[in-house]
């Protein structure tokens, strides 16, 4: 009886997989998004829903986020990014936020496992925010894995961990201050003014700095729940950004919601086109 279950198991498996290869083929006849970006809300909502234990439903958002990144990598998305932990939920309860902590290590632990996903999809890891504020243990497990996937070329994917925009920007703003004052000294006239216009910081040296600044901007960004905010996420990258807020919970996004996605992508890609273009 089991073997007959296995078998039928595997069966179901490779059809699903033959019917979902199909399905991508279809959407690659119109243009798939280069970044794909999600805030990953409503975790804590669906473990109250399913009546779980704390920290259950950020396990389950851990599996959802899984199934998502295998889509998005075999549709052929290069850049994926996930808001994994702002700088603000470190205000909540000081056992939430080690739960959070603990499975956050575990898991990227786990990314330097033989047959993790990143050894799966030959996926290059970022941790992006400020990563001061992890605990040592954290920091230097996310050190190890961008280190480890620093030569893998197929996939890119960008963890915003003690992350928000306005610290990003404000970081980027500071370290701008500290590479152009040395070359604004040096180009003080006589009169105290500064000779070469170029020392002045330009638009370019912002974003040169900026955590994000190793992906391009997000195509299109997906929040679960139905929430319509962007919770200081990627403020300063999507202006040109198709926004998609499907109801379902974090832990409930699946395939449907991926494919309709790209599809509100591709249905919106030409006016964004020619927005960029008119920049």
């Amino acid at each position: 009886m089991d073997k007959a279950n296995e078998r039928a198991s595997g069966l179901l498996g490779r059809l699903s997989g033959f019917m979902r290869s199909c399905l991508f083929k279809v959407l690659c006849m119109g243009p798939i998004p280069t970044h794909f970006s999600f805030i990953m809300d409503g975790n804590r909502r669906y473990a109250k829903k399913m009546d779980m234990g704390e920290g259950a439903g950020h396990r389950a958002g851990f599996f959802a986020l899984v199934s998502v990144l295998k889509y998005c990598y075999e549709v052929g998305v290069k850049y994926i990014s996930v808001y994994a932990f702002s700088i603000d939920n470190f205000k909540r309860r000081p056992e939430e936020v080690k739960t959070i902590m603990d499975l956050i290590l575990e898991k990227t632990e786990g990314l330097l496992e033989e047959g993790s996903i990143a050894d799966q999809y030959g996926v290059r890891v970022y941790f992006v925010g400020n990563l001061k504020l992890l605990s040592e243990q954290v920091r230097v497990a996310a050190e190890k894995v961008m280190e480890a996937t620093a030569h893998n070329t197929r996939c890119v994917l960008l963890i915003c961990i003690a992350y928000t925009s306005c610290d990003e920007i404000v970081n980027s703003v500071r370290e701008c201050c500290k590479d152009k004052m040395e070359e604004i000294e040096d180009e003080e006239g006589d009169d105290g003014r500064v000779v070469n216009e170029h020392s002045a910081i330009q638009l370019v040296d912002i974003e040169k700095h900026m955590y994000m600044g190793v992906a391009p901007d997000p195509d299109i960004l997906l929040r679960s729940s139905g929430e319509k905010r962007l919770s200081n996420y990627q403020l300063w990258q999507t202006t040109h950004c198709t926004l998609y807020s499907p109801t379902a919970l974090w832990p409930e996004i699946s395939l449907l919601h991926v494919v309709w996605g790209i599809l509100k992508f591709q249905r919106s890609y030409a006016y964004f086109e020619k927005k960029k273009k008119m920049l």
